[in-house]
Formats: C-alpha cells, sequence, structure tokens
C-alpha cells in the first residue's frame, strides 16, 4: 500500500449516546494498522447524538447558536479523548484545540485525533482544514450512509447514488439548505470550499464496513468522489 498523509473524518454516527466501546476500539485496531505501514494519519472526530441532545438543550434553555456550537465541540473532543484512549502509544496523547496544535501534534508522528475548532464551522469543515494543513493526499468521510444522493435516500425512493461529483454541484447541494448548531450533515460550504481550494482528492464512504476505508486507500472505487 502506498504510503500517505490522510485525513479521516468519522462521522457522530461512530459515537452514539452509549458510547459504543467495541466499535471505537475497532475502528481505533484499523487506525494503528494504518499508521504501522508507515501512513501519516489524522482523525476528526464528530459529535454525534450526545452532541445533539445536548445542543437541544442548551437551545431551549436560551443559549446562542454560537454557545451551542460551543458545546457541540467540547463534545466532539470527548469522542476524540476516547478514541486516543482506544489508539494508546499510536496516538499523540492530547487533542489539537487549534491549526497550530495540530501541526505541532503531527510532526510528533504519531496519529492525532481532535474533534472541533471554532464555532461556525463544523467538523466536516475541522477534516478539510486538517487535511490542508498536513498537506493530506487524501480524505476520506466515513458517513452512515454510502456517498452522496439526488435528494434524502431515506425520504425519497427515487433518490439516486452519485458515483461522483464536483465541489461546485455539491456545492449547489449544501447551500440549499439551512445550517445551526447541530445540524450539518454529509457536507456544509465551508468544508466544501476548503476541498475545492486545495484540491484535496475526497471520498464519502460509508462506515458500516470499515474496509471501505482500505478500499479507498487502495485506489478502488466506492461511496462518492468530489472533485475540485
Amino acid at each position: 500500500m502506498l504510503l500517505v498523509k490522510i485525513a479521516i473524518k468519522l462521522g457522530g454516527f461512530s459515537f452514539p449516546e452509549d458510547p459504543a466501546v467495541e466499535k471505537i476500539r475497532t475502528y481505533a485496531n484499523l487506525i494503528a494498522r494504518f499508521q504501522r505501514e508507515g501512513n501519516r494519519i489524522v482523525i476528526v472526530t464528530g459529535g454525534g447524538k450526545n452532541a445533539r441532545k445536548y445542543i437541544e438543550a442548551a437551545r431551549k434553555l436560551g443559549a446562542s447558536e454560537t454557545l451551542c456550537d460551543q458545546i457541540g465541540i467540547l463534545v466532539a473532543r470527548l469522542n476524540a479523548q476516547l478514541l486516543i484512549t482506544s489508539l494508546g502509544d499510536s496516538a499523540y496523547p492530547e487533542v489539537p484545540e487549534s491549526i497550530e496544535e495540530l501541526r505541532h501534534f503531527f510532526e510528533v508522528g504519531k496519529v492525532v485525533v481532535m474533534g472541533g475548532l471554532q464555532p461556525g464551522h463544523s467538523t466536516n469543515a475541522v477534516a478539510a482544514l486538517a487535511a490542508e494543513t498536513i498537506g493530506a493526499s487524501l480524505l476520506i468521510n466515513v458517513t452512515n450512509v454510502d456517498g452522496v444522493y439526488t435528494a434524502d435516500p431515506k425520504k425519497d425512493p427515487k433518490a439516486k447514488k452519485i458515483d461522483e461529483i464536483s465541489t461546485d454541484k455539491l456545492l449547489s447541494l449544501t447551500s440549499s439548505k439551512h445550517i445551526s448548531a447541530g445540524s450539518y450533515e454529509l457536507m456544509d460550504p465551508v468544508s466544501v470550499r476548503i476541498i475545492e481550494r486545495s484540491h484535496i482528492p475526497t471520498w464519502i464512504v460509508s462506515g458500516e464496513d470499515l474496509e471501505n476505508i482500505v478500499r479507498v486507500m487502495k485506489g478502488e472505487h466506492v461511496g462518492t468522489k468530489v472533485t475540485s
């Protein structure tokens, strides 16, 4: 396998309300394997159901959307810490809270795991920024769906999966949706813009089968490829 710098976004579905210890351990084992093979890796974790639960509670209590974003960031960082714990010596022991810390931690050579950075940026945008920062040759967005569709496949039976999509087209799809704290879906406009400017080869794949990550790294076509 070609040795590369890789950024992987683990969607919030990987971190349910009741933390799935075995699922986290399975991800950690796979990531540690990539690292042993010589790949340099940054992982960005989503907030998942716990983030949405706390955000909704804060919103009902009168919190601003900025504060709701900050709460989501804290939960995503907790998820990052769980993955770091499972990775053990393979991971840098701290969660970076800025791009500067990401650069510093990445130089050590261990897997870096991070959550959110600042209000207004989804963890998808953080993953794109992380990929840009480390000069990644690949960004893999691991979600609970198998790619980008023409419409929500859960609501529209006529929705069709798109095998390859340009950043322009993806931007038109994401820009038409309302965005608030905790509501980011596959991609948001900020993350798409970062991918576009950096020309980062990006894949959106289902994490229900972890071998999809391996397949993408081997150059196989799974999920949806995003081209800039």
